[in-house]
């Protein structure tokens, strides 16, 4: 086990994706998505691997498809019954994100709140909590392995009340192998608040942390997060955070077309 979470479907889809990891690193167009298996080329990945996968696990992930390909992609999907459910890119480069993340920090936490270090064993109860958290919250929790890093360079930042109940959270990590054009992109998001927080700020706070972890401990180029077209609270997060909507790129996955949107 590596600390996986959630329903029987995630927990099975989490230990797909762990179990695949070398695979993913060492095949040009596979990508890291966490949750499931992924893909951020399909020509080179090929239409072979994203059938098995389809067969198999019933869902895959697409990052950083060019807007271009989408519709072709759609209507690839379609004709084998899957639904394509995409997010908005909104990213930035270092330059762009990181002076005015580290300006949110600089401001400081409000009253009763402290920054939590981030979990180091994928079974531990630290990582428990937070998975919980992250589900409580409406979001879908990767793995313990994925969340503590152990799996690849990733940052899971926290931040809590002085009895150590955990009140928002944020991840990032970096998806994308050598063969891709994204190698030193990182992927943001896991961000979760506690509802007893929310209007405090907290939400900038902690996916700032997030990005300033990814260009500093990850040594990451660009962050990138993904929001969907109706969520306006979460576009004003990452735009405070110098992330801007990239409308040359998708992202999303690709679902039964009979089925419930996988994550938010």
């Amino acid at each position: 086990m590596s600390g996986y979470f959630g329903t029987e479907v995630q927990q099975r889809l989490q230990a797909q994706a762990e179990a695949s990891v070398d695979f993913v690193n060492a095949t040009p167009g596979a990508c890291q998505t966490g949750r499931t298996m992924g893909c951020d080329d399909p020509d080179r990945f090929g239409w072979e691997l994203i059938d098995g996968i389809l067969n198999r696990d019933g869902i895959c992930g697409f990052r950083m498809i060019p807007a271009s390909k989408a519709d072709e992609l759609k209507s690839r999907l379609a004709k084998r019954g899957f639904r394509f459910d995409s997010w908005d890119v909104f990213s930035a480069d270092r330059a762009s994100a990181l002076a005015t993340s580290e300006a949110i920090i600089g401001r400081g936490l409000p009253d009763g709140l402290v920054d939590q270090g981030m979990p180091a064993e994928p079974e531990g109860e630290y990582t428990a909590r937070i998975q919980a958290f992250m589900a409580a919250s409406g979001v879908v929790p990767f793995s313990g392995s994925l969340l503590a890093g152990t799996l690849g360079p990733a940052t899971t930042v926290v931040v809590g009340d002085e009895t150590g109940t955990v009140a928002a959270t944020a991840h990032g990590y970096l998806a994308h192998n050598s063969y891709s054009a994204y190698h030193r992109y990182a992927w943001g998001g896991l961000v979760a608040v506690a509802q007893s927080q929310r209007g405090r700020g907290l939400g900038n706070y902690i996916n700032a942390r997030m990005i300033v972890s990814v260009f500093r401990d990850l040594h990451a180029t660009h962050i990138y997060e993904l929001v969907s077209a109706s969520n306006l609270p979460s576009r004003r997060m990452v735009e405070s955070c110098g992330l801007r909507r990239d409308p040359a790129v998708v992202c999303g996955v690709a679902t039964p077309g009979d089925s419930a949107r996988f994550t938010r």
